[in-house]
């Protein structure tokens, strides 16, 4: 028996994918041109097209708090639990969480 792999991506087909609608498109201008602020709440929602800068699959789903900024990506501050995690993650793989 072969090991199953135990990539940086494994076993996301489900997590990562596209809408059936949004297959294909890159991701609009309007979204990775919304400049945040520190301390703005971020929700993060990766774009499987765009591999640089993505945030690892656990991470999904999450509600962030914006810290910093690194060249054109943001250092998004995220709770696991107790756990503090610092993610530099580009515009693309977040949303403007609705306050």
């Amino acid at each position: 028996m072969v090991k199953a792999p135990r990539g940086y991506r494994n076993r996301t087909r489900k997590v990562l994918r596209k809408h059936i609608r949004e297959r294909g498109a890159i991701p609009p201008l309007s979204l990775i041109m919304i400049e945040y602020k520190p301390g703005d709440k971020v929700y993060i929602k990766p774009n499987p097209a765009i591999h640089e800068g993505m945030p690892h699959r656990r991470y999904v789903g999450k509600v962030g708090t914006v810290i910093g900024k690194r060249g054109r990506a943001y250092i998004v501050e995220v709770y696991l639990g107790r756990k503090r995690k610092e993610l530099i993650v580009l515009p693309e793989h977040l949303r403007p969480a609705k306050t």
